[in-house]
């Protein structure tokens, strides 16, 4: 994690994971989740959080879907039902139901259906948030399957060469499995940087990095400064000289295969909701299992030992940081900004529940 989205350790403050877990399970049963909603939604936040995945976790979306709750744009009690069904794939309607428990459900709904078919896609149309997509991905790695998740995200790119937000943030994930080595867990936005980290680098007063936003204009922001009032996200390579066409592109592919396809319309084009996809590949579908493991380990293995250029440390591959990440945050707690623990303790107020972090901070 780039130091403007971690929480300095001096002013940190370490929460047991056990202890967010039962706090976040709380405020979600508070705003009217069944139990196993509740349980499912928890879960996708927590592991954002023990994974060092900051942006997506209970600091910054847990209010948010407070709120979503209280204006009535998210569906605390879904009834979501399967549109369309065939032997390897689905479109399910959300029923406005939140991301992070229908999601879950739909990814369970594909691995079912690739271990018949060796490969499954399901679709979601009138959603809401689903966090971090890493979260869907990893779903399919206990079953021997490779995941594959997206997401129409909230319109705020612009094109390359665009003066206006076009298409979303757009994160995907994919998830393979190994014996011995981390999994790899790539999961990214199709911005330059996702926009939930523009939010916790506002939060800590860092500047905003190079090539990550642009002016209002569209004019790309190619020093290093304070977060502009109004500003647009660049596409993922920044500018067209680093790539920002391929981000840009990949926007799209995300915004087809999500959201148009789902018929949940683009992130431009939004009108049913928020549109989600997961695909997962059973891999005994295609070779042997225990070859493919050994194959990935000793792959990841040479992509850690890649030598390093000079002045770096080590090479790592997606996944094996945040893999890290929840080993040292299982045993030393969450980092948590001081802001972050105030909302909490708000949200206790508001919504009629215990403090749980009485006797921790």
């Amino acid at each position: 994690m780039l130091k403007q989205f971690a929480v300095p350790e001096e002013i940190a403050v370490r929460i047991p994971g056990d202890a967010m877990r039962g706090a976040v399970h709380e405020i979600f049963t508070a705003c009217g989740m069944p139990e196993d909603d509740a349980r499912r939604s928890t879960d996708t936040l927590l592991y954002a959080d023990l994974r060092g995945i900051d942006s997506h976790g209970v600091s910054n979306m847990l209010r948010a879907y407070v709120a979503g709750f209280k204006s009535g744009d998210i569906n605390p009690t879904p009834n979501w039902t399967i549109l369309r069904d065939a032997p390897a794939a689905a479109t399910i309607n959300c029923d406005r139901g939140l991301g992070l428990t229908v999601g879950p459900q739909a990814m369970e709904l594909a691995i079912e259906k690739a271990r018949n078919q060796g490969v499954a896609t399901v679709v979601c149309n009138n959603g809401g948030h689903f966090g971090a997509a890493a979260y869907h991905a990893q779903m399919a790695l206990e079953h021997d399957m490779i995941g594959l998740s997206m997401t129409v995200g909230g319109l705020l790119v612009a094109p390359t060469h665009g003066a206006q937000a076009m298409v979303g943030l757009n994160p995907m994930s994919i998830a393979a499995p190994a014996n011995e080595e981390a999994p790899f867990i790539f999961d990214a936005s199709m911005s330059s940087v996702a926009g939930n980290k523009i939010r916790l680098a506002q939060r800590l007063g860092e500047d905003l990095l190079p090539g990550w936003v642009a002016t209002a204009d569209g004019t790309p922001m190619m020093e290093a400064g304070q977060t502009p009032d109004e500003f647009l996200m660049l596409p993922l390579g920044g500018t067209r000289e680093i790539g920002s066409h391929k981000g840009y592109s990949l926007a799209v592919m995300i915004d087809i295969l999500s959201g148009i396809m789902a018929n949940a319309g683009s992130a431009l084009f939004r009108f049913n909701g928020v549109g989600h996809h997961f695909t997962v590949f059973n891999i005994a579908s295609f070779t042997d299992i225990d070859e493919f493991k050994g194959h990935m380990d000793e792959y990841l293995k040479a992509l850690r030992e890649t030598p390093t250029a000079p002045g770096e440390e080590r090479v790592i591959y997606a996944g094996l940081e945040e893999h890290e990440a929840e080993i040292d945050r299982s045993e030393r707690g969450i980092p948590y900004h001081p802001e972050v623990i105030e909302w909490f303790r708000s949200a206790f107020a508001d919504l009629g529940i215990r403090d749980h972090f009485a006797g921790i901070v």
